[in-house]
């Protein structure tokens, strides 16, 4: 078992954190490349490794049949009874063994290279396998280089990479610094597997909470939620599982030590730490620390839409630095939030209230402007002799006044339905005597001769 072949697959598969059997089989695979190179024959070769003498065998397999069709795979039933007995069968294979000191320095070079290759995937998928478990982990490394504003970061054997857009705008590394980063994801590439490491992603604040306070890291009080905005602000949302334990409390620190170390790390972001709770409007309420909240109104329940009321001096607290404070608020819970001061609360109540009573006044100024309308009309037509429901008709038909009705053609009145040239005559007659008498002495309305 101590053969140096062995010892040199053992040392090679600790170096490269691979199984033996990995290099074994590369190394069988490598053999038979080369001999298939040497051969150049149709035969059905087959290596083997052999752990006793550390030699790689080679065989030409024959499978035995009735009749032989192709004598480079195949040997008859008689040829093989005659080797090996009666316990030769039918569909047996038999392993015929052939030299492999003759493959050469050409052969020896390919199976240099199949092996270094077999390897090489064999530890890509290694380092694939073991890092894509280890995603939303904290690890340290060290800066190694920059490549177009990424940072390449040594974790021990193998680099990752730092994407500028997962740098925080508040950092700035050398060569040879630590840094501390979560493994946001894995990578397949042509050149092997690409860990992609983050210093903004709300996982790393997760994770230094849970290092740094350990209620946290035995499960006693619960991080719900946590959001940022790498190098400016963070909110975390707390919940405590005892009720003896102030969430907050705990991850604060005595005099504020925990999440000290905590904002050092992330180099001065600012972290509100708020109490987690199933109530929507205290969760935001809270949310909205370090501001104070006058009162909190759902608006719309199934688009999740909230009203927040502060105190005029709170407004900018509450809003924060171009947005941030409500738009981090915001995120954490999940509602839309939208802040009014108390003074621009009043104001809009009260136009809402005048609008109000404006549009009542208007309603009711329409409604009467209508009913006088409609006075005047039916004040207005007025034709002695004529039946109630001619008059009706006429004025369906757009005829208001007698006036209107003296100025009318034949035509155009029997034109209305139910309206013959009988009734037309008569109502153009009492129209016109009408006007007639309501004109002063020395004046006459004008009067269509032709009708």
């Amino acid at each position: 078992m101590n053969n140096p072949l062995q010892q040199t697959i053992e040392a090679l598969a600790k170096e490269k954190g691979i199984e033996p059997e990995v290099i074994i089989s590369a190394i069988e695979d490598a053999v038979l490349t080369a001999s298939r190179k040497y051969y150049k024959t149709n035969e059905n070769l087959r290596t083997r490794f052999n752990q006793e003498t550390g030699q790689v065998e080679l065989y030409a397999v024959k499978q035995i049949v009735k009749d032989v069709q192709n004598p480079a795979t195949e040997i008859s039933l008689a040829e093989a009874q005659q080797l090996y007995g009666d316990e030769a069968e039918v569909d047996m294979e038999i392993e015929f063994p052939k030299p492999t000191e003759v493959l050469g320095r050409i052969a020896a070079q390919t199976a240099k290279q199949v092996i270094f290759q077999k390897v090489r995937e064999a530890e890509r998928e290694n380092i694939f396998a073991e890092y894509n478990q280890r995603i939303g982990e904290v690890v340290s490394g060290t800066v190694k280089r920059f490549e177009n504003g990424d940072i390449i970061v040594e974790l021990g054997r193998i680099e990752a990479v730092l994407p500028r857009k997962e740098q925080s705008r508040a950092e700035s590394y050398a060569p040879g610094d630590r840094v501390r980063t979560v493994i946001k994801a894995v990578n397949r590439g042509a050149k092997g597997p690409q860990i992609v490491l983050s210093r903004t992603d709300p996982a790393l604040l997760i994770k230094l909470f849970e290092q740094e306070v350990p209620e946290i890291y035995d499960a006693t009080v619960v991080i719900k939620g946590a959001v940022r905005e790498a190098g400016d602000r963070a909110k975390v949302a707390v919940y405590s599982r005892e009720r003896d334990v102030d969430p907050v409390g705990a991850c604060v620190g005595m005099k504020g030590t925990r999440v000290q170390s905590i904002i050092r790390e992330l180099r001065g972001e600012k972290i509100d730490i708020v109490e987690w709770s199933d109530d929507p409007v205290l969760f935001v309420t809270n949310a909205l620390s370090p501001a104070k909240v006058q009162r909190v109104s759902i608006i719309d329940d199934k688009e999740r839409v909230m009203e927040v009321i502060v105190e005029d001096k709170q407004l900018s607290l509450a809003i924060g630095k171009k947005g941030q404070n409500v738009r981090l608020a915001a995120k954490l819970t999940g509602w839309r939030i939208d802040i009014k001061s108390e003074e621009e609360k009043r104001r809009e109540v009260e136009a809402q209230f005048l609008g109000l009573e404006t549009s009542e006044e208007e309603a009711a100024g329409e409604e009467g402007e209508a009913l006088a309308a409609d006075a005047q009309a039916e004040a207005t037509l007025s034709l002695p002799g004529i039946n109630d429901e001619v008059v009706a008709m006429l004025r369906e038909a757009g005829y208001t006044s007698t006036e209107s009705v003296a100025a009318a053609t034949m035509e155009a009145l029997m034109a209305i339905p139910g309206v013959d040239e009988h009734t037309a005559t008569s109502v153009l007659e009492s129209a016109r005597d009408q006007v007639r008498e309501e004109e002063p002495a020395g004046e006459q309305a004008p009067v269509d001769e032709s009708s």
